[in-house]
């Protein structure tokens, strides 16, 4: 099939269509299914594992099942991904995850699932979406890239590529897959007793798969391609501020980022489309603006130091066991927990 399309279509545009079929499949599960990490992780530091665990781990074991039985059967190989290919940040991974889960709870989402929420008429996520844009370009190349390198500088990963948590550990490759197994077991677990229903587990289970998607799609592409092709998947620090860039550079260049974006926004559309979801939300009120606009702030450039965001660090690059990546989803879990203590549970117990 790859011949196929190659010999019909520059390579560029072929990756900028996977990315669009791989964020047209990401969009339309999430909206349907309302990942989310930022709520997962309130959930969860309020003592409870509700609903909103339920689907954020079953959407993260199967990322894992996904991805790690299409490295079993030969479909991908993550050695070759672009995450694991350059050297990781510990320093990076543990302040910009901390500084990403804050700014997640002040936004009241992570930066996919504003993208998300911003298709269906949510003004809030698109002026946070954009600044979360805006920050992270200004963090990958503009004024705020020396504070980044520097921290990310501060220690990183030998060998000037990242750590193989399984071959680090000298675990067996099937052990990747037994985990997801095992996280599933346990995901479906809490969905029945949350009394989820099969739609909303199966398009939880969808969003792994995107991820899955991107990465034996892309890494495909690189076997065939005549020119180099990243392996990467679903990830929305660096195609955010890339596709900021498409539209403000004179020679914009196509490739698999800049198809993801708009896929993910056309999914999620057409999902709240089909079922009448549609509608213009904006902000409650002046403070509520400060707080999103801040918290977008604190994900653009904790993002683009950790690597990668919710869905970049905390499912895509888990699920190749990138070590940094399940390190900065840790640092996320414990900012957004210590960030939703001291301002919303804190607010709450406030005396009026």
């Amino acid at each position: 099939m790859f011949e196929f399309l190659l010999d019909h279509l520059p390579e560029p545009q072929l990756a900028a269509l996977l990315g669009l079929l791989t964020g047209a499949v990401f969009g339309f599960s999430a909206q349907r299914s309302a990942f989310c990490l930022r709520a997962a992780t309130v959930e969860f530091a309020r003592g409870a594992l509700g609903p909103k665990v339920a689907v954020w781990l079953l959407t993260f074991s199967t990322a894992l099942i996904w991805v790690q039985g299409a490295q079993l059967l030969g479909l991908f190989r993550a050695e070759e991904a672009r995450m694991m290919a350059v050297a990781g940040s510990w320093s990076g991974a543990v302040i910009g995850g901390l500084m990403f889960g804050a700014g997640m709870v002040l936004a009241r989402g992570c930066s996919g699932r504003l993208l998300v929420l911003a298709a269906t008429g949510n003004l809030r996520s698109v002026i946070s979406g954009l600044i979360f844009a805006v920050v992270a370009q200004m963090a990958l190349h503009g004024w705020l890239a020396p504070a980044r390198q520097w921290l990310a500088g501060l220690w990183v990963t030998p060998g000037g590529r990242n750590v193989d948590l399984l071959a680090a550990l000298a675990l067996p490759q099937e052990t990747g897959l037994a985990l997801g197994l095992a996280c599933a077991a346990l995901a479906l677990g809490l969905a029945r007793q949350n009394r989820i229903g099969a739609a909303r587990l199966i398009f939880a289970s969808g969003v792994g798969f995107a991820v899955a998607l991107g990465w034996v799609l892309t890494f495909t592409l690189s076997q065939q391609a005549f020119d180099p092709v990243s392996v990467t998947s679903a990830t929305f620090s660096g195609p955010s501020a890339n596709m900021l860039m498409f539209f403000l550079t004179e020679n914009p260049v196509l490739d698999f980022d800049i198809g993801l974006v708009p896929g993910v926004f056309l999914g999620a559309l057409i999902s709240a489309a089909l079922k009448g979801e549609l509608a213009f939300q904006g902000f409650d009120g002046e403070s509520q603006m400060r707080r999103s606009m801040a918290g977008a702030v604190l994900m653009g450039f904790g993002a683009m130091l950790a690597g990668g965001c919710a869905i970049g660090a905390g499912v895509t690059g888990v699920s190749i066991f990138v070590a940094t990546a399940w390190l900065a989803l840790l640092c996320m879990w414990i900012g957004a927990a210590i960030t939703d203590a001291l301002v919303d549970q804190a607010g709450q117990r406030a005396p009026a």
